[in-house]
């Protein structure tokens, strides 16, 4: 059967930065640089960025690029015979469906809040009762599984019209929406009374601040922030390769990823640290910062319902991408490893992760008593297994099969990731790929581990 192309270049950048750009982006890192010292510890992830996860992209894409196959059998047609790489392929296929059994629900809240300000739900409302919207919304079964249903049958209808069709036409309109709509809110941001005093607290390094986080933390927290950012290790990107053309480097293309990446992460900041200084509000991590800290700020503005509609249109986009991104990797594999057509494919996986994202969903109602590892919920356990555990541990396994002579090769890595117009990678990088790189990302999966 003939390989999927993407149709632009356009839609090969927007589809992949979708998937980098999610919730983590817009929710986890204006929080982690407010918290390191602001402007100092983003010029430490901009530093992280460039040196882990740009060469660990061009990996996993050339492995895509190279095989025209998604992990399983990407690994089979360029190892060596008789070599087991491919069994890390089941991991990537297990560490995907394991990522959508918790992320649906969360784009699925991000979903039922913008329906819920669209609507007017929180006309009126304030202080604690801002609160208890998130709380019983968490507290009814029914409601979560209506919007995780929604998300999960949404993605799979997308994916199901086929890679153009479905997946890049999407993914275009939306990614442009949301790259629009971060502008917006930025902008009604910065206007606000009081802001430029968030925007310095953010952005201006102060390495007063960074020493009282502590320099050691704030340089680990950049380093975590930079490898995580871009989803790599369970080829969720991999996939994407496959489909792209020859015409580009990957070092060009990563570097562009990377970008879009974080400027998105960037101008959500300005969205909210301006946003909760002008009213006096602390940034706060997790959930409470998304759905309880900001509905208030909207609230108290000035056409507050139709800015908190919007900024979680953004943050529905944001997360949604992500999601068809990911279901595209799972229907893509089904298809390579079994030889479905799309649509058994987009039904199977469909069905699949419907039942695998109840654990998630009922984990904060009927199983909310229920504690796994090392005492965390059913959503912050998977998590665990996938950010502190697959993601570190499948990178170091996509460098190795990459530089070692016992997997691809470093020359016929670098052959394929320089194939095409753009930027090189070079060659003298070698003795850093070899030994530098393994080694921070082993740091990155000890202290996830600890």
């Amino acid at each position: 059967m003939k390989r999927e192309r993407f149709q632009s270049r356009l839609g090969f950048l927007l589809v992949s930065a979708g998937c980098a750009v999610g919730i983590g982006n817009v929710w986890k890192f204006p929080y982690v640089t407010g918290a390191n010292g602001g402007g100092v510890f983003v010029l430490f992830y901009l530093l992280f960025l460039a040196i882990m996860g740009v060469p660990v992209l061009t990996m996993e894409l050339a492995v895509g690029r190279a095989s025209r196959k998604t992990a399983v059998q990407g690994y089979q047609a360029l190892q060596k015979p008789g070599s087991k790489w491919h069994i890390h392929g089941w991991f990537c296929v297990a560490g995907n469906c394991l990522l959508m059994m918790y992320y649906t629900t969360v784009s699925g809240w991000m979903l039922g809040y913008f329906f819920k300000f669209a609507s007017g739900a929180f006309s009126g409302l304030e202080g604690a009762a801002v609160d208890g919207v998130f709380f019983n919304m968490q507290a009814d079964p029914w409601e979560m599984t209506l919007w995780m249903a929604l998300t999960v049958m949404g993605g799979f209808l997308v994916c199901s019209f086929g890679l153009q069709k479905g997946l890049e036409r999407i993914t275009k309109g939306m990614m442009l929406g949301l790259l629009i709509l971060i502008a917006v809110l930025a902008v009604n941001s910065l206007t606000l009374e009081g802001a430029m005093e968030g925007v310095k607290f953010y952005l201006l390094p102060d390495f007063g601040r960074a020493m009282e986080a502590g320099l050691g933390n704030v340089v680990t927290a950049a380093m975590n922030q930079a490898f995580f950012t871009l989803s790599v290790g369970i080829s969720s990107m991999e996939v994407f390769g496959s489909y792209m053309s020859r015409n580009n480097t990957l070092t060009s293309e990563a570097v562009r990823i990377c970008l879009l990446d974080t400027f998105v992460a960037l101008t959500a900041g300005l969205i909210i640290f301006p946003a909760c200084f002008s009213f006096g509000v602390e940034p706060d991590n997790g959930p409470p910062l998304i759905f309880m800290t900001l509905p208030k700020v909207f609230l108290n503005m000035s056409g507050g319902r139709f800015w908190g509609a919007l900024f979680f249109l953004f943050m529905t986009f944001a997360s949604f991408s992500t999601v068809i991104a990911v279901f595209e990797n799972l229907q893509a594999s089904a298809i390579d490893n079994f030889g479905w057509s799309r649509k058994k494919a987009s039904v199977v996986n469909c069905l699949f992760l419907l039942a695998a994202s109840m654990p998630c969903v009922l984990g904060y109602n009927v199983w909310k008593d229920l504690r796994l590892i090392g005492g965390r919920d059913v959503l912050d356990s998977e998590d665990f297994l996938v950010s502190n555990l697959l993601l570190p541990l499948g990178s170091l396994v996509y460098l190795l099969f990459c530089v070692s002579r016992r997997g691809w090769g470093f020359d016929r890595y670098l052959e394929e990731a320089n194939a095409g117009e753009g930027l090189k990678m070079p060659r003298w990088l070698k003795p850093y790929f070899v030994f530098v790189l393994p080694v921070l990302i082993l740091i990155i999966l000890i202290q996830g581990l600890l």
